[in-house]
């Protein structure tokens, strides 16, 4: 406690540290985390005057609070295009018991093509809803519908230059390509004991922050700009569910090592200096 501005304030019950060369502060909630601190970039001049959590995390997305600008990255990949071209440029990835608060606003692409904006994975089965091709349907007639339905679409674009169309054109054709990538993608059965180890992988099959953050590597080793992974909740100020003293510590532990061995993965693989990670709660 300290009184002596005429405030009570509460003293964290976590232990603090310095670590690595940089002597970054950590928390004992965090010891794989405290392990990478040289690789990492702490942010600490970020300041709002919002007070809600999807204001707050739109902000942080976007650089403001109010609906309709694109997101980080849509921005990244509308600058810098995406070496992929089996999957999309910008790929989102959920872990936990909801989604974030804010929801798709948080990936949109504002005023920018909707080319851009980010597209979610889903957590189990297909990563996105009807990619699987219908039983009895082959890949040779599947194309011929997709290049049938271009051609109507490349003449609608020509009459009125609707980037919109464009936007349709590409995500037709993405799908097609990512019948053959997403599924081999997702497919984590092929990875080392060491490499599940290093994230904390116990069940390959299992949605969980780990895996995702496993994926997130697969993704970027694939030519995907941005990809950017929300895990749920953090919202501790208390309740049965939602209290210091057991739900912070459990979360922490979902997130600690993954977030570690996303970091020395990439480093291992040469991908870290063209990588940039973010951490936010």
């Amino acid at each position: 406690m300290d009184s002596s501005n005429g405030f009570n304030l509460l003293a964290s019950k976590r232990t603090f540290a310095q670590h690595g060369a940089c002597g970054a502060w950590v928390s004992d909630l965090l010891p794989h985390t405290a392990g990478v601190v040289d690789k990492l970039c702490f942010v600490k001049t970020c300041a709002a005057d919002l007070f809600n959590h999807a204001p707050a995390k739109l902000f942080m997305n976007t650089g403001t609070g109010q609906f309709g600008r694109p997101s980080m990255g849509s921005w990244v990949t509308y600058g810098l295009g995406s070496e992929s071209t089996e999957l999309p440029g910008f790929v989102i990835l959920q872990s936990g018991p909801r989604g974030p608060r804010g929801g798709s606003i948080l990936w949109g692409s504002g005023g920018l093509p909707s080319a851009y904006q980010g597209v979610p994975f889903r957590s189990a089965g297909d990563p996105i809803l009807n990619l699987s091709t219908a039983d009895g349907i082959e890949t040779a007639s599947q194309r011929r519908v997709v290049d049938a339905v271009r051609t109507l679409n490349e003449q609608r674009l020509a009459a009125t230059g609707d980037a919109e169309i464009a936007t349709r054109i590409a995500g037709y054709e993405m799908a097609f390509r990512m019948q053959s990538s997403a599924p081999e993608l997702t497919d984590i059965s092929g990875e080392t004991t060491e490499t599940l180890n290093l994230y904390g992988i116990q069940n390959v099959g299992e949605s969980t922050y780990a895996r995702n953050c496993l994926l997130a590597r697969r993704l970027v080793e694939r030519g995907v700009r941005f990809v950017q992974l929300y895990h749920t909740k953090w919202d501790h100020h208390g309740g049965p569910t939602e209290n210091l003293e057991k739900h912070l510590p459990q979360v922490c532990r979902e997130i600690d090592q993954a977030s570690a061995g996303l970091v020395i993965d990439l480093e291992r693989r040469g991908l870290l200096d063209d990588t940039i990670v973010i951490w936010g709660g």
